[in-house]
């Protein structure tokens, strides 16, 4: 019977002055008891998708050993939770022993100790609003030259250091976190699966993991720009994961609806997904990546130091996704060995499309049997944007229909920017190759968040 976290320890985290009650630690007893008539509704039923681990051969993820995540749970590791300290209590009762943590209904990342929803407002502190940090550095005058500084920024460091204390939620090893239903909800949290092994999530719509705080940054490009944090999922350090029937998205929050402040977008939103720091032996398929402008990094950063992590791994699979209506880095690559294969990526009239495939430092890029489906508007020869000289294999992929070369055309419409063709490597960890005619209708039916039984 599915045990479910029911009590979690508020305790008050005192940063900058200010304390916030949120309940971001370990229980103070961590407790199960079973779901029932007695809690209002009956113990949601089992499925069998709760113990699947990761078919051999699927991908990187099967790799040197398997992906099974909680497969192996006790009944006494298996939980239902439906706020955000259940998630985290039921994440310190188990520790790294395999465990199945159910989610059902919606849980809120920005949420009080009783789980529900709280507002920017619950994590001001120092004094700290918009309109005092936008009349302290308008460029007008505060100028264009320095990056903010002094009380006001220090304001604005602290307020953030509070919500990333609510809406950062790590995981630990052995680990399958699963969606009950259809209509299982992560909203404005961020899971970090942060060096650790053998973790699979299944069936959630991840939604709007907003930052309350962005900083703005005169120095970013010439006009300046709003930055940042938080992702939906981040793959950190680890390895042997599983990300399989998600939905990703902004969720209600829309850049497009979104003030601008000294005439740039007020961003809110950093990526969706993304797979960094020395993570590795990855699989990602069957998910919908939807409507956001900076979709997935794998690899984050060009620097000395990170090569020194990040050479030998990010391998990475993607297939089977849908790619709908993005803007750019789905994915961008950094020194990984990625496979991607059988997605659908369509970018309709009147959106914002600037590349898919990113061509970074050292990446070696495998794009077969792939299906676009771009509006009028967009050229597909802006497919592939290259960043630095690295080759990548892409064969057997089409546009609208028709069978495509995307190297010939990228490097006939962008001269300037001409790819490298032979990624040096062949994947052979597929289970299914499908046609790429058909991938359009096969991958709209079955990928996201609710189509698993």
């Amino acid at each position: 019977m599915p045990a479910r976290m029911c009590h979690a320890r508020a305790i008050a985290l005192v940063m900058g002055g200010a304390s916030l009650a949120l309940a971001v630690s370990v229980p103070a007893q961590a407790t199960g008891h079973h779901r029932g008539p007695g809690h209002g509704h009956p113990a949601p039923r089992h499925s069998g998708i709760e113990r699947a681990a990761l078919a051999r051969g699927d991908g990187w993820a099967a790799a040197e050993g398997s992906t099974t995540g909680g497969a192996k749970a006790t009944r006494d590791h298996i939980y239902t939770v439906s706020d955000r300290a259940e998630l985290i209590a039921a994440f310190a009762d188990a520790g790294d022993a395999p465990k199945i943590v159910r989610i059902d209904g919606t849980i809120h990342g920005n949420a009080d100790a009783a789980g529900d929803p709280i507002d920017c407002e619950a994590y001001r502190t120092d004094g700290y609003t918009l309109d005092k940090y936008l009349a302290a550095y308008d460029p007008a005058t505060w100028g264009t030259t320095e990056v903010p500084s002094g009380p006001l920024e220090e304001a604005r460091l602290a307020s953030a250091a509070l919500q990333k204390a609510a809406v950062e939620v790590g995981v630990p090893s052995n680990t399958t976190i699963v969606g009950v239903g259809d209509d299982a909800t992560v909203i404005g949290a961020s899971l970090q699966v942060r060096n650790v092994s053998n973790v699979i999530v299944r069936n959630i719509s991840f939604e709007d993991t907003y930052d309350c705080f962005p900083q703005w940054d005169p120095t970013d490009t010439e006009k300046g720009a709003w930055n940042s944090e938080y992702d939906n999922l981040v793959v950190t350090g680890s390895s042997h994961v599983w990300v399989d029937h998600n939905t990703f998205s902004d969720g209600d929050r829309r850049d497009s609806d979104q003030p601008r402040y000294y005439g740039q977008l007020f961003q809110q939103h950093d990526g969706l997904f993304d797979i960094v720091r020395g993570a590795d032996l990855v699989t990602v398929s069957w998910n919908i990546l939807k409507n956001h402008d900076k979709t997935m990094l794998i690899g984050n950063s060009d620097s000395a130091a990170t090569a020194a992590v990040d050479r030998g791994k990010l391998r990475v699979t993607l297939h089977h996704n849908l790619f709908q209506d993005l803007n750019e880095r789905a994915p961008r690559v950094r020194f990984g060995a990625v496979d991607s294969y059988n997605n659908h990526f369509v970018a309709t009239a009147g959106s914002v499309y600037g590349y898919s495939y990113g061509v970074g430092m050292e990446s070696r890029i495998v794009a077969e049997h792939n299906a676009f489906t771009l509006a009028a508007q967009v050229d597909p020869a802006t497919v592939i944007k290259k960043w630095k000289d690295s080759p990548i294999t892409a064969e057997d992929n089409y546009v609208n229909g028709r069978r495509t070369d995307l190297i010939a055309v990228h490097n006939a419409g962008v001269p300037e920017e001409q790819l490298t063709r032979g990624a040096g490597w062949t994947p052979v960890l597929r289970t299914r190759i499908d046609n790429p005619h058909a991938v359009p209708g096969i991958v709209d039916r079955g990928a996201g968040a609710g189509r698993l039984r």
